[in-house]
Parts: structure tokens; sequence; C-alpha cells
């Protein structure tokens, strides 16, 4: 039956069409639109569906060539040796050292000389002003003959020199004692073949091309400093012309010479850092005259007859004509006594930055009367105070404020030095101390009108002497503390800036091509993150996650040449061993970085000095994050 109905509609809807087959019509108007009705109600949401099965873990990728986000193996060094003396001059040449290799590398490279002795080098056939941003990094030393022996990433290492060698073919401009080596200033006896070059500073001469001097650090105890003359060739190696060891013996020699840098108007500073370090609730000599004490004995042959004062040394020494046949040698007393590792002068030319290595160090800066005038001044101590909420050493910063210490004259400084010449071990007393003790710090910075304790272990000033500023300038860590100078870094290493960067950035003079540097930094290094840095006290409570495998921070500097703000920019990376349990640092990631150089491009190139059978020279892009 509806088979038979909608037959009847189908027939009735055709008679219908064909009814209408005749001209169409014109289409009538549009009607208006009509009104839009209510939105409905939204109805309920659905369940949430069961989360998916994880997926399987990936197989491990190898470790890549870069040892970790924007690292750079440019360079290693022989077994036992740590990197120092970093220093790359204004065409672009790489200079740096091999401290103390192990005494058992054998094996030659291409110097034909084995690397079993402190070696002063530089990388040949690269400029470094120049140097692309696609190196790929040298590898892990793997065969006995890498392990032994300097393996570059870019350019050839050329040795300029090594402990004890006299240059016996150049005559009378060669080094009849030898490189590195020490005598006594009165005896004339030889004291030791310092193993250990530090520092190089290079200044070219000013009337021949390509031509200049080569100034190293010799750091033990007692230090020095070598000259080298050099000038390189059209293939881009070095000949040495002449070589000498300067005299120290006006400023009654130098302790262990360590890091330093040239000053805007062409002077190595060097800077003495092994002073007996001591605990920081100390001052720094209560045994340096015990007749038991043997760790100055080097001391004492470099001084006899006479006994080593320990005020003087410690302290920034400046070579002033430093090109000449007998450069004069001036230690700065005004900025201050503590383990120097780097003091740097900004371009402002007064204002100077120094680094304490020690366990609750200092970062000092010190504020000259007049440019290019280091002898008078003002010496200051940095207050910091760490991010809230933070202790993370990758992630965490310090704002910095600075408390001033004292100001003071070298002649003034000098004076009270010379108080303690006489003392020996005649005035030694057991449980006292013949020079400063922390209780006469302590009554200086509190404003007593005398001094409380002076008289102790037959010093020459007695109990009630009127106060005086010494105690800010000999004793210049434990002062600074007491004035509430954050006194925890630990192992506080090598200071660098950018010259040409720092003058764009504060000045706005168009200095670095093809670049606008509106921020510059001073970039430090810090060996260990340990000890008085991650303790639960003080201004600096940082976490202990880096520990010994240090980092390297930046500081910020406003117009004025001062610091406001420090940084992290890079972290050494730990893993733990799964026998032993110990926390180690990752080989390929920082591990204990000491010099830093900033070059051109703001890129930094980093030398270890740490734990690593053998120790890497970085290249690090701070934009690579």
């Amino acid at each position: 039956m509806k088979r038979i109905a909608y037959s009847l509609i189908a027939a009735a809807v055709t008679v219908a069409l064909t009814a209408c087959d005749g001209d169409d019509g014109k289409q009538g108007p549009q009607g208006e639109q009509g009104v839009q009705g209510e939105q409905g109600v939204q109805g309920e949401q659905g369940t949430n569906g069961t989360n998916g099965t994880n997926g399987t873990d990936g197989v491990a990728g190898k470790d890549g060539q870069n040892g970790g986000s924007g690292l750079i193996r440019i360079a290693t060094v022989p077994a036992g040796a740590e990197v120092t003396g970093l220093f790359l001059t204004e065409q672009g040449d790489l200079f740096f050292n091999v401290q103390h290799p192990s005494d058992a590398n054998t094996l030659e490279d291409g110097n034909e000389r084995p690397y079993n002795g402190g070696t002063v080098g530089v990388l040949t056939g690269v400029n470094f002003n120049e140097l692309p941003r696609n190196i790929v990094s040298s590898p892990v030393p793997a065969t006995e003959f890498e392990m032994q022996t300097v393996v570059t990433a870019i350019g050839q290492y050329q040795i300029l020199g090594q402990t004890g060698d006299v240059y016996a073919d150049l005559g009378e401009k060669g080094l009849a004692g030898g490189l590195g080596v020490h005598y006594g200033i009165t005896s004339g006896d030889k004291i030791i073949e310092n193993d250990n070059p530090d520092f190089n500073g290079f200044i070219p001469s000013a009337d021949e091309e390509n031509t200049g001097y080569l100034f190293t650090n010799w750091e033990s105890y007692p230090g020095g400093m070598s000259r080298l003359k050099m000038s390189k060739s059209d293939a881009g190696t070095w000949n040495i012309e002449e070589a000498m060891m300067l005299d120290f013996d006006g400023v009654k020699g130098t302790a262990a010479n360590c890091f330093g840098s040239v000053s805007p108007w062409g002077t190595p500073l060097t800077s003495e850092e092994w002073i007996v370090r001591s605990d920081v609730d100390t001052t720094q000599h209560a045994e340096w005259n015990d007749p038991a004490f043997t760790r100055i004995d080097r001391m004492k042959e470099l001084v006899t007859p006479e006994f080593p004062n320990p005020y003087r040394y410690g302290y920034i020494a400046e070579v002033q004509n430093p090109l000449s046949d007998t450069p004069d040698v001036v230690k700065h007393f005004t900025i201050g006594r503590y383990e120097h590792e780097n003091s740097l002068v900004m371009p402002d030319e007064r204002t100077v930055y120094s680094s304490q290595d020690d366990t609750g160090g200092v970062l000092f800066k010190f504020v000259a009367d007049q440019p290019k005038d280091l002898s008078s001044g003002t010496l200051y101590g940095a207050k910091l105070t760490q991010d809230k909420g933070l202790n993370d050493p990758a992630v965490t910063g310090f704002d910095v404020e600075w408390v001033e210490i004292a100001s003071g004259t070298n002649a003034e400084i000098e004076a009270w030095v010379a108080e303690y010449d006489e003392i020996d071990t005649e005035d030694f007393v057991e449980g006292q101390t013949s020079y400063l003790s922390v209780a006469d710090v302590k009554a200086w910075a509190d404003g007593a009108e005398t001094y409380p304790t002076l008289a102790q272990g037959g010093g020459l000033v007695t109990a009630g002497k009127p106060m005086d500023n010494r105690s800010a300038f000999l004793e210049s860590r434990q002062a600074a503390r007491q004035l509430g100078a954050t006194a925890e870094w630990r192992k506080l290493e090598g200071i660098s800036i950018n010259y040409d960067r720092v003058v764009e950035a504060v000045t706005g003079q168009d200095m670095v091509p093809g670049e606008v540097v509106e921020q510059a930094y001073m970039y430090i290094g810090v060996a260990d993150i340990d000890n008085t840095m991650t303790d639960p006290e003080g201004d600096i409570q940082l976490s202990a996650r880096v520990k010994d495998c240090g980092g390297v921070y930046r500081a910020h500097i406003d117009n004025n040449y001062n610091l406001t703000r420090i940084e992290p920019v890079v972290m050494g990376g730990t893993h733990r061993s799964s026998l032993t349990g110990a926390q180690k640092c990752d080989v390929n990631q920082l591990s204990q970085p000491d010099n830093v150089i900033v070059m051109q491009d703001g890129r930094i190139i980093i030398g270890e000095d740490g734990i690593q059978e053998n120790n890497t020279l970085w290249l690090y892009d701070p934009n690579s994050k």
C-alpha cells in the first residue's frame, strides 16, 4: 500500500511540472532576514579520556664534539699541567703556558722537546681576532702521545722557552742563569728552577713592526718575571732575540708571581699570591717567625742574612719603563695586601679590580687619586646580596655594593711595613704574634683610638700606640671583613675585560666595528664553588652542586666603571662514579677555570687549572644559550 501511495504522489508532481513549462517569471524581491534565534544551552563537558601509555625511551645519542652548550675545546695540555698565562694581543696572537707538567712526559711533538718542564708558548698560524665560529673541538686525549703533548683544534703550539733555558745561541743577549731561575739577593746562590710560568703580557715595540716583548710571571717562593724580546716571521712563527729575568732586588724580591695584566699605559702588573694562606678568622702571620715554620725557607734564602718581613710581600708590583735595559719595579701597597690572583685597570686609568685567590676571599676595588698613578688612592671591598629564593650556582646572581676601607699612599704604608723589618725568630712567642692580630684589626674597624695587642710577640710598637690605617693595607682581607665586606669567595681567580667593548658600552664611542655594544662585562673565573661559598652562613650560600668544578661569572659595569651586579655565565659539570660514588668534574664540561680572556667579538677563552688529567683551553660563546 505504501508503494502505491508513493507512485500516485510522484505522478501528480510530474503533471504539475509539465503544466509550468513556460518562460520563467522574474525573481521576486528577497524577504527580510528573520530574527536570529537564541543560543542553545551548552551541553555538559564530557569525561576526560584516560592517558595514553608512555612510549619507550629512545637510544641515547653519542657525546657531541663540543663539551657542552657553547664550549669548544681549543687545546689540551700535557699530563699534570695547568693552563696558565692566557694573553690575546691586538694582532690576534694567543699566548698560553704549560705550568708544572709531569716529569714523566718524555714524548715530543713538532717542537722536538718533551713537555716535562714549565713551558711558555703561543698558538701560531691563526688570528684569534678573526676566529670563525664553526671550529670543531679537539679530542679528549686518549693516546699516550696526546696525553703528553699539547693537542690543538686550530693553529700550532710553538714553544718559546722552558724552565732553565739559557738561549745560548743569542750570546750576550741570552740568559746565563736560565729561564725561571731565581738567586739570593745578597748571596747570589741559586735557590730554585721555577717550574710554574703563569701570566703572560705582550707589549709591542714602538719602532719595530712585528716585534715586541713578552713578560712572563714565575709563580713560586720566591717568584719573578722574565722578558723575551721576540719578532714574528711572515710565516707566523716567532724568533727570540733577547732574554732576561727582571731584577726585583730593590723591593726585596717577590713571592709567587701569579697572574697579572698590562695597564692601559703599557706597564705589566704582576700579582703576588702565596703569602701563607690563613683561616678567614685569623690574620696572616702568627707563625711566620716560628723557628719550626719551614714553608718560608726559600724566602729566607732570598734575603739572607736578613729575615724576611711578611708585610713586604702580597702586593701588586708595577714594572715601569718595561722596555728599558733596567726596568723599575714598584710595589703598590695602596691596592692592599692579600693573595693577589689578578689586578685589572679599567679604561678610566684609575679604577683597579683585584681578586683574592683564597678560601674566604674578597673582591677588591682600588680607585687612584690620579690617572696612571697607583701610588695613592682609596681601597674598597665588595658587599654582595644574593638573589632571594635561589641557591643553584647556574642561576644565582648577586647585587654589589662597595664598602670603603681606607685611603693611603705607598710612602706612608711602606713606612708602616718597615717597622717589622727587624723582627725575626728570636721574637717568636708561642701562642702570640709578632704582627697584627685580629684584635688589632677589629679595634681599628670599631674606631678605637689606640692598639690593644700590638706589643705581643716582640713587636716593635707597643699596646696603646695611637691607631692608624695600617690594618687596612697590611691585613686587607680581615679589615674588609670587619667593615662588612663579603669575605666568602673560594679561589677567586682571573678577571678580564675587552678594553674596546667596555669603552664603547660606557662612552658610546664606535670601538667595535660592525657591532653596537650597549652592555659590557668584567668576567671572573672561580675555580671552586665550595667551602665558604656553600656553607649556610654569610652573604654567599650556594648549593654544592658543581662544587670543585667551579664556573665563570660576569659583572655589570656602569658608566662610572663601577661593578653593580655579578651573575653566572657558565658552570662546570659533575658526574658521579658508579664505582666510588665520588663527585668528579665532567671532562666534556668546564672544570676549575682559572684565566679568562674576553675576545673582541664577545666570546671568552678559559684556561683550566684543575683536576683533569689533561686540562683544557676552552672557547665559550656567552650568546650560545
